[in-house]
């Protein structure tokens, strides 16, 4: 049996015929940037996540940069980040030429630790960064209550937990803004990059419609030095006919989750996810960890079973960050993760064949 680490092909044969609509629909318009499938996207995503505004860009990494911008993050200003995510949330801090201020996660969640952001916080802090990763919330109630005793925003990185909830609220809605990512791999993705601000703050979303198309509302006509990180209207169309199915394709992860955490559970050796009762995770990803992995990686790569690291360097050790002179040990959680992390096939189209396969390998 073959079983990729993520399988795009399936989903597509799933919606082949609605998918092929869109795109069909998209072409015979003759309008391909910024046009009515926009508008609807937008629309149907504000709805779905709880808030007034969702404004299309690029990527994920251009909506948490252009959410820092129009807040006018900048030179001298501090960001809080998790010391354990990829890479792209730190770079859309750095971007801004802010500095980063990492901080170590739960050692049970995995996202950032609440506990630990207080003692990073100084007079130069601007904004708390909340990632949701693996597609588990963070603890936005936690977060929020610091940022309002600091003044502070926050801002929240989606990319990996399209639907999930904290306290039974979606995320996207439960900061000062959101930034998502809708890359192909994702819950809710694209066929190529795209990404989306959500926000409830209507200066911000004004803000970032004129960032994200060169700084004009009206053409020709610039009111500030803007970007060019537009969702086009061809990405919109496909995703708004994969919103419709995010949460029936969601709840199948819940499922696939569940079958490994319920057959797992005595397989000594690894460290199973955990997720707290206040959590609603929609399982982008399924993270295991062992101090075994290398050689558990090769039995299950022999076996016809991807698997994949996330991630194997922390920012602060990539070479990306070199100028702040950190080393290995000091940020020691994280290190720890990026050694025993590992991560199973999950997504909506497994079958329990598939599931029952990597569980018996495992054992």
């Amino acid at each position: 049996m073959q079983i990729p680490f993520l399988d795009m092909k399936t989903p597509y044969l799933e919606l082949k015929e609605e998918l092929d609509e869109a795109y069909q629909k998209v072409m015979e318009s003759g309008w391909y940037v910024l046009g009515k499938e926009v508008e609807a996207f937008e629309q149907e995503f504000a709805q779905y996540c709880g808030v007034k505004y969702c404004i299309g860009v690029g990527n994920g990494l251009d909506a948490l940069f252009l959410v820092l911008k129009a807040w006018g993050i900048g030179k001298g200003d501090e960001v809080i980040v998790p010391a354990n995510t990829y890479i792209a949330t730190w770079l859309a801090v750095t971007y801004t030429g802010a500095k980063v201020v990492p901080v170590e996660p739960d050692e049970h969640t995995y996202n950032i630790d609440p506990t630990k952001i207080e003692i990073a916080i100084t007079k130069n802090t601007r904004v708390i960064i909340a990632v949701h990763l693996y597609g588990q919330p963070a603890n936005m109630p936690a977060i929020n209550d610091l940022a309002q005793r600091y003044n502070l925003k926050v801002l929240e990185d989606v990319a990996q937990a399209h639907g999930a909830k904290c306290y039974g609220n979606r995320v996207g809605a439960l900061g000062d803004a959101a930034g998502v990512s809708m890359y192909p791999g994702k819950n809710l993705g694209a066929l190529g990059d795209a990404g989306v601000i959500t926000t409830n703050d209507d200066e911000i979303a004004d803000k970032v419609r004129v960032l994200r198309n060169y700084g004009s509302r009206v053409k020709y006509h610039n009111e500030v030095v803007g970007h060019n990180s537009r969702l086009d209207e061809m990405q919109a169309a496909l995703l708004r006919v994969k919103l419709r199915y995010l949460d029936v394709w969601n709840s199948r992860r819940v499922q696939v989750a569940k079958s490994y955490l319920n057959d797992l559970a005595d397989n000594h050796g690894i460290i199973l996810p955990y997720v707290p009762e206040w959590a609603d995770p929609v399982w982008h990803l399924f993270v295991i960890r062992t101090k075994q992995r290398k050689e558990l990686q090769k039995k299950l790569s022999d076996n016809g079973i991807g698997s994949l690291i996330h991630y194997p360097i922390p920012p602060h050790l990539s070479g990306a960050y070199d100028e702040y002179g950190w080393k290995k040990g000091d940020f020691y959680i994280s290190e720890q993760l990026a050694d025993e992390v590992l991560s199973l096939p999950i997504g909506p189209h497994m079958t329990n064949e598939q599931i029952d396969f990597i569980v018996e390998k495992m054992k």
